[in-house]
């Protein structure tokens, strides 16, 4: 049994160009990274005991002529000097110089006692077919096309880890969410109604008010303190998409901006109310979940905002989902780095956001009656990881 591919850098070792510069393109379409090695500080002193002619850029070649000790020097420089370097893949034919079975023996003792995983392709099955038997029957596998290893390998390595039995869930208030969804109809749930949910999974929101009367809208602003530095957005209730009917405000800094807006608002068709809340500031980010009838609720999460649509830069799990497991799946997003901060911006609290997707994971297997529902968006920053909009449909 091979040691568990714990990293994505890779060394490949060969004899001969050809195959290594086509494994090298399976695994870096793959998402495997085969890094230059040629300006590593370990790399003169290795080039030194190969023969002349010999590359350790990466693939690192020994040429034909290369011997068993010259690849123990190789593997061992692997091992113990380059430390980026997460496993190797050993390709070795026949050069049809020598017999292998010494190359072979090295190899078998190297992959029993490195810690770095090493995968061996020995591609010449037809002319030194005992060789590669002997060393089949020493308890190793042979890999006899690169290809076929390179695809394996991404594989491996790009499929998520099988959950555990028993999925490790953050508390929440399940009596206060069965409440709340026994005495709601099926359909879109209003939005005190599914605040009250948020609020009894933990789920961060922003604090609001929903107003139907000019005064009370006033009325909140001055409570909040609406100024330059306590901005206000206010958008519709009722229109399932806000911005398209031009049915949000935001940055309102003063009493006369409340008035003239509200006023604006209540007359858009289909709303009935206007929502108000101070700004808050950050990335867009997603998360959403759908239940499946045959698996249940699938968790997406993911950049937010309008970029959920261009990009549909998401991951998914099957519910339930620890923060753990989720934090784990976020690294492997297109954008990422953004989440990371890039260019000045603030970086989003991954563990807040991965926090907050395993209370929804929570939220639905407590109430499984939720058809569907979105987060869209979260605005996420070092400090908190909040929601801005919800939208949750029940199907009883």
């Amino acid at each position: 049994m091979y040691p568990e591919i714990k990293g994505n850098r890779c060394a490949v070792i060969t004899h001969a160009g050809g195959p290594a510069v086509m494994l090298t393109d399976v695994l870096s379409n793959g998402g495997i990274e085969v890094p230059s090695l040629k300006e590593h500080p370990a790399s003169p002193a290795l080039l030194e005991k190969l023969f002349g002619g010999s590359s350790v850029g990466n693939p690192i070649d020994f040429l034909a002529t290369g011997t068993a000790e010259q690849l123990g020097y190789i593997i061992d420089t692997v091992e113990n000097e380059y430390t980026d370097i997460d496993f190797s893949v050993v390709i070795f034919g026949s050069p049809g110089l020598f017999s292998n079975r010494e190359v072979y023996a090295l190899l078998d003792e190297k992959m029993k006692t490195c810690k770095k995983p090493i995968f061996p392709v020995l591609p010449s099955i037809i002319n030194v077919k005992d060789e590669i038997q002997e060393f089949i029957d020493r308890g190793n596998i042979n890999f006899p096309e690169e290809c076929v290893l390179g695809n394996a390998i991404c594989k491996v390595y790009n499929t998520p880890k099988p959950q555990p039995e028993n999925v490790e869930q953050p508390a929440i208030d399940v009596a206060r969410i069965r409440k709340t969804v026994d005495r709601c109809e099926s359909g879109y749930m209003e939005i005190a109604d599914y605040n009250e949910l948020l609020d009894a999974a933990g789920i961060s929101r922003k604090k609001s008010v929903e107003v139907s009367k000019v005064e009370d809208a006033i009325a909140f602003a001055k409570e909040v303190g609406c100024s330059k530095d306590v901005p206000l957005v206010m958008k519709v209730v009722g229109p399932l998409h806000k911005s398209d009917v031009g049915g949000v405000t935001l940055g309102v800094k003063d009493l006369e901006t409340v008035e003239k807006e509200f006023n604006r608002l209540i007359v858009i068709p289909e709303t009935y109310a206007v929502e108000m809340y101070p700004m808050l500031d950050g990335t867009d980010v997603y998360i959403g979940a759908i239940k499946d009838p045959k698996f249940g609720h699938q968790i997406f999460f993911g950049l937010g905002g309008i970029f959920i649509e261009v990009l549909k830069d998401v991951q998914s799990a099957l519910a339930p989902i620890s923060a753990a497991e989720a934090k784990e799946a976020l690294t492997k997003l297109r954008g990422y780095k953004i989440l990371q901060g890039v260019r000045g911006q603030e970086a989003v609290n991954i563990d807040l956001y991965a926090d907050q997707i395993a209370r929804v994971s929570a939220l639905v297997q407590a109430a499984p009656e939720i058809a569907e529902m979105d987060l869209n968006p979260l605005l996420g920053n070092p400090r908190y990881v909040t929601a801005v909009d919800a939208r949750i449909r029940l199907e009883k």
